[in-house]
């Protein structure tokens, strides 16, 4: 009986402890939808390039994302265009001299506390459009995709750039011309 016991205690703390292993999760930010590029290396030119890919990758999804007027659609047309996101990608690395490619996918993960002026991300799981240049091992550049936010580095400071706000800015100054 006290052998039972033991082995019956032992079962209980593993099977617990697998338990306990798998049900604390981070809680997924709900609110905003996140860009992450991670660039080949440290290299200059696969930092250069990594900047050339994001130019042409928010321009490419500019036109969508406007349109989306919640995070699940623009979730549901990130992952629709990725095999074009992977392509835009693909051209500009070939473009540049390149020959590694992108890996291209959307996924939860873990992103550090970012301020960009008044603006904090926390700490946390957000969803993410996630490109991997080659390797994937270099530094990287992030932002948001929705709410359809982007931040372009400027000296020391960020400028905080919004398509709804562009269009709004657009509206006001045609009244004032008017």
């Amino acid at each position: 009986m006290k052998k039972f016991c033991i082995s019956f205690f032992i079962v209980a703390i593993i099977i617990l402890s697998i338990i306990g292993i798998t049900l604390p999760q981070e809680k997924v930010n709900e609110e905003y939808l996140r860009i992450h590029i991670r660039a080949d290396s440290n290299l200059e030119n696969a930092q250069a390039v990594k900047y050339k890919v994001k130019d042409n990758v928010v321009q490419y999804l500019t036109p969508f994302i406007a349109e989306c007027d919640t995070k699940q659609k623009a979730e549901n047309m990130l992952i629709s265009h990725l095999e074009n996101i992977k392509k835009v990608c693909d051209d500009t690395l070939k473009q540049n001299g390149f020959s590694y490619t992108a890996s291209v996918k959307v996924k939860t993960e873990e992103f550090p506390t970012r301020v960009y002026g008044d603006l904090e991300l926390e700490k946390g799981f957000y969803q993410a459009l996630i490109i991997e240049l080659g390797s994937g091992e270099g530094d990287n550049w992030w932002c948001v995709v929705y709410p359809p936010l982007c931040f372009v580095g400027e000296g020391e400071g960020y400028v905080y750039k919004s398509k709804i706000k562009q269009i709004i800015d657009g509206f006001y100054n045609k009244e004032k011309n008017q």
